[in-house]
């Protein structure tokens, strides 16, 4: 039987909190160029760890307006952190072991205003 492992497949790191929105179903929602940008599928399962507060949640990311660079915690989601919390989205995927051995995650990290800083892996 073939071996499956799931890894990290995509990650933004230290984006800012821009808004909470605690009367909504629920889940994250990501400016859609940063989605572009590191391959996250809207409505894609994420893990999302709060460092300002050290909350972790799974969600699912929802597609935000472009070109804003906001962060929106939904739902109950929005109990979990506060604006201007820094907080990392990851997103995981299943591979074999020849595609686990060749793969690199897409990896942006952000500055203060949520402008990407650095670039790592095939993203890079």
């Amino acid at each position: 039987m073939p071996v499956k492992m799931q890894l990290l497949s995509s990650k933004i790191h230290k984006a800012r909190i821009t808004e909470c929105l605690l009367d909504y179903e629920g889940s994250l929602a990501i400016d859609l160029d940063l989605m572009d940008k590191i391959g996250l599928l809207p409505y894609e399962r994420i893990l999302v760890v709060n460092i300002t507060n050290g909350q972790r949640l799974e969600t699912y990311a929802i597609p935000g307006p472009r070109g804003q660079r906001g962060f929106c915690l939904n739902g109950a989601a929005a109990r979990r952190g506060a604006t201007g919390d820094r907080i990392t989205i990851m997103a995981f995927r299943w591979f074999s072991e020849e595609e686990a051995a060749r793969h690199a995650p897409r990896i942006i990290v952000l500055n203060e205003a949520n402008v990407i800083e650095q670039r790592k892996g095939p993203v890079a």
